[in-house]
């Protein structure tokens, strides 16, 4: 006769066939990585998408129709997934707080963009894997900084310098552009962190939405005082820019990005960005035909190197 298992049998067993415990942010697997070796490609031709849109129409209004088409592809997202978009109490306040940055970051961007070239706004704007490191180091466990890490991102700050070295010779319109599109980078970069934390606890079709709404207010409002009077053309080169950047970039790219953020160590996530200077160096010299100079070739390889340097295991 088989015996009876002991109390102690019996908690071991319960503990045993119980569901396992929910695991925090990982470290990259190979397929996370292959996917945000994807994402990062497509967030290398941003800039030069937003370059080519600007053309027809002004940031602020080409902000908020990239919202549309961006909010317009997670609503389907939620509608298929069968996701509630009820709001409760306690996520109000974060998604406010989320959507006033994210506002606040894509104005500096896109503003920003207007005044510089695309190929400098993909080095600056690059950085925000560094800045992202950083808001880590301080906010979340288990993605600290170290020493070799400080040094890999000294290293690649001093790419940025030899690109703001550059826009000194060019004049005060392209060092505004570059320090808007530096502030839009270091806002990214806290953006990543805050993602990353609420997506803990708030269902990410939420956190996408309430990006989407503020933005979509906030530009309006600020459209409607800034570009009232300014004109733009519906052209097939707008309308191209406003897909990749709306329903590809805000779409589908910031859903991806999200799920990457909700599960794996944000700066590790990041990382895979040091791809973006060398693709959009290269989109925007051959969509833009904008000039290459050794500016960007020593920002690019000292962002890339730095890095590296600085997220490597």
């Amino acid at each position: 006769m088989a015996s009876t298992p002991e109390p102690a049998q019996n908690a071991d067993i319960a503990e045993s066939t119980a569901s396992p415990p929910k695991r925090g942010r990982q470290p990259l697997t190979l397929r996370a990585a292959a996917f945000a070796l994807l994402l990062s490609t497509m967030w290398a031709g941003n800039p030069v998408a937003n370059k080519a849109g600007l053309e027809d129409a002004g940031p602020l209004r080409l902000g908020w129709l990239r919202f549309v088409l961006g909010g317009i592809v997670v609503l389907i997202y939620a509608i298929v997934t069968r996701q509630s978009l009820r709001i409760y109490g306690h996520e109000v306040r974060p998604m406010i707080l989320l959507g006033l940055l994210f506002s606040v970051q894509l104005a500096f961007m896109n503003v920003g963009q207007d005044y510089t070239t695309a190929g400098h706004a993909v080095i600056v704007s690059t950085t925000f894997p560094l800045w992202t490191a950083v808001f880590a180091h301080f906010f979340v466990p288990g993605d600290s900084m170290s020493r070799k890490r400080t040094l890999g991102t000294l290293v690649a700050y001093t790419g940025v310098v030899a690109v703001f070295a550059k826009s000194f010779t060019l004049g005060t319109e392209f060092i505004i552009g570059d320090l808007l599109m530096l502030g839009s980078a270091i806002l990214l970069g806290a953006r990543q962190v805050y993602i990353s934390q609420q997506a803990q606890g708030i269902p990410q079709v939420k956190l996408l939405m309430a990006q989407t709404a503020f933005g979509i207010v906030s530009f309006v409002i600020a459209g409607f005082f800034f570009e009232a009077g300014d004109p733009w053309v519906l052209t097939t080169r707008l309308t191209v820019a406003l897909l990749y950047t709306g329903v590809l970039i805000a779409g589908f790219g910031f859903l991806g990005q999200t799920y990457l953020l909700k599960n794996y160590l944000p700066s590790r996530v990041t990382v895979i960005s040091l791809s973006q200077p060398i693709f959009g160096v290269i989109f925007s010299w051959w969509i833009l035909g904008e000039k290459v100079g050794p500016e960007l070739y020593a920002g690019a390889a000292l962002v890339v190197v730095g890095s590296w340097l600085a997220q490597r295991k």
